[in-house]
C-alpha cells in the first residue's frame, strides 16, 4: 500500500466578492475558486497539476497549506485532521511543508540579503540554533541549489530571474520540509532556465526523498518532473491519472486540448496532427455554467450536460476522467 502524506478530500474554497459601487448592506456574490476537490500526495512522489490561468490550482495550494481558509471538505496530513488545526499548530507544523512561488524577485524581501532570506525559515521555527550553525546550513543550501556561498551577503536585485528562483528553493528546503509546494515556479523564467531548475527539483527531490506538488499550466513542463497528473479547470478537477496515462490516453477533451496546445518541435508533424481549438473564453467563476462546467466550450456537448454535474468515471487502474461521452472524444480525434 503506498504512503499517502497528504489527502485533500473534497475541498472547496469560496470567496465573497462585493460588487463595485454596491451598498454595504448588499449581499456579496459567491466566488467558487475550488469546488469538491479531492487529491493525494504520496510521499516520495511529485503530482502535477496543470489547467489555464483561473483554474483554482494555486487556490487549491494554498488551501492545503493554510493561507486561505476552506469552505468545505478536509485536509490530512498522515490521516490527521489539518484543516481543523489551531494557528500555533500550524505554525508548529509549517517547517514540514514550504512552498515556491511564481516570480522569483517579487518573492524575496529586498531588505534582506540572501543569506538573512534563506536562514529566516530556519531561525523561525529552530530559533535555539547556534548562528554558527545557522550560516554553515545556510552555506550548505546555497551549494545545494547551485549558488556560491560567497553570495549570502548580496541582495534579490543582484540576481538573475533563475538565481532567484534558486535562492527560494534553497529558502523553501532550508528546514528540510516533507512537501515542497511549486506554484508555477518557472512560468516567469526563459525556457532553457525553466529546463535547469526543473532538473535541480529533480536532483533534490532524489536526494532529500521530497514529495512535490508541482503547478503549472504547460503540459511539457509537468509530463517531464510529475508520477501523477491532475487537470483542473474553473475549480473542478476534471481528469487525473498517472503521468505517462494522461499524456498517452487523454480522455477529458480539455485535456485533450491542453496537450494539442503543446508545439511538436517538427514542423512536419506539427502541420500533420490533429489541433482542437478551443472556442470561447474561460467563464467567469462568479456565475458558473450549470451542469459539466466545461460544456460552453466542449466540442462534443450537449443538451444533458447542462442538466448535471459529471461524476468521475473509472476508466483502467486508478484513471478517472469526469466527462461521460469521453469515448466520443476519442472517436472525434482519430477522426
Amino acid at each position: 500500500m503506498s504512503d499517502v502524506l497528504l489527502e485533500a478530500d473534497n475541498v472547496s474554497v469560496t470567496f465573497d466578492i462585493q460588487r463595485p459601487g454596491a451598498w454595504p448592506w448588499t449581499p456579496p456574490d459567491k466566488l467558487q475558486a475550488v469546488k469538491q476537490a479531492s487529491i493525494q500526495l504520496e510521499s516520495g512522489k511529485t503530482l502535477g497539476l496543470v489547467g489555464e490561468s483561473g483554474s483554482g490550482k494555486s487556490t487549491l495550494a494554498r488551501a492545503i497549506v493554510g493561507t486561505v481558509p476552506i469552505s468545505s471538505g478536509t485536509v490530512l496530513w498522515r490521516g490527521q485532521d489539518w484543516s481543523a488545526a489551531s494557528p500555533a499548530e500550524r505554525r508548529n507544523h509549517g517547517r514540514h511543508v514550504q512552498m515556491v512561488f511564481q516570480d522569483p524577485l517579487a518573492a524575496l524581501n529586498p531588505r534582506m540579503n540572501v543569506g538573512e532570506i534563506v536562514a529566516e525559515p530556519l531561525i523561525t521555527h529552530f530559533p535555539d540554533l547556534p548562528k554558527a550553525k545557522v550560516r554553515e546550513k545556510v552555506g550548505a543550501m546555497m551549494e545545494r541549489v547551485g549558488l556560491l556561498p560567497t553570495l549570502v551577503n548580496r541582495y534579490p536585485h543582484e540576481f538573475s530571474g533563475g538565481q532567484c528562483q534558486r535562492i527560494g528553493i534553497a529558502r523553501a528546503l532550508i528546514t528540510e520540509p516533507e512537501l515542497v509546494i511549486c506554484d508555477e515556479p518557472v512560468s516567469a523564467l526563459d525556457v532553457s532556465v525553466q529546463a535547469q531548475v526543473v532538473n535541480l527539483l529533480k536532483g533534490l527531490q532524489r536526494d532529500m526523498g521530497l514529495t512535490l506538488m508541482f503547478i503549472a499550466h504547460d503540459l511539457s513542463v509537468v509530463r517531464h518532473i510529475s508520477d501523477r497528473i491532475a487537470v483542473m479547470y474553473l475549480g473542478r478537477i476534471v481528469e487525473i491519472a498517472d503521468a505517462a496515462e494522461v499524456i498517452g490516453n487523454p480522455c477529458h477533451p480539455y485535456t485533450r486540448a491542453l496537450i494539442a496546445s503543446v508545439p511538436i518541435p517538427s514542423p512536419k508533424a506539427e502541420r500533420a496532427r490533429h489541433r482542437p481549438v478551443l472556442q470561447g473564453e474561460l467563464p467567469s467563476p462568479l456565475a458558473p455554467p450549470s451542469g459539466c462546467v466545461f460544456r460552453t466550450r466542449c466540442p462534443i456537448a450537449r443538451d444533458s450536460c447542462a442538466a448535471q454535474v459529471p461524476e468521475f468515471e473509472l476508466i483502467s487502474g486508478d484513471h478517472r476522467v469526469a466527462c461521460p461521452y469521453h469515448a466520443e472524444a476519442g472517436l472525434a480525434r482519430a477522426e
